[in-house]
């Protein structure tokens, strides 16, 4: 049996918790990517970021750590997770918090 995913309402969701979801950078670069996408993202999609392969532990707790904080849903198809962004919700929780980050994010990535 495995066990349930954690989504928390977006209400109890603090502003620290996603400041810290995204403080690191492969949970930044991970997000940025499944924020751009318009269909959910599995995680084999996801096992590469800034050019490197992630072990699929470190990407599970990766995924964990954005989802407890509120960024991502996790829907489990099979084996497969799929993951979509909350960022709605967020959105209007926190309004303009997402997109200045993901905008800082790329403008740190073309500096590169």
């Amino acid at each position: 049996m495995t066990k349930p995913l954690v989504h928390p309402a977006i209400e109890d969701v603090p502003v620290e918790a996603i400041l810290h979801a995204l403080s690191d950078r492969h949970r930044v670069a991970l997000f940025s990517q499944i924020f751009h996408q318009d269909n959910p993202s599995s995680c084999v999609t996801l096992s590469c970021v800034l050019d490197q392969a992630i072990p699929k532990s470190t990407l599970s707790q990766h995924m964990r750590i954005l989802r407890e904080a509120g960024l991502i849903r996790g829907e489990r198809r099979g084996v497969e997770m799929r993951n979509t962004s909350r960022h709605a919700e967020v959105e209007a929780r926190y309004p303009g918090l997402l997109k200045a980050i993901v905008s800082a994010y790329a403008i740190q990535l073309e500096g590169k």
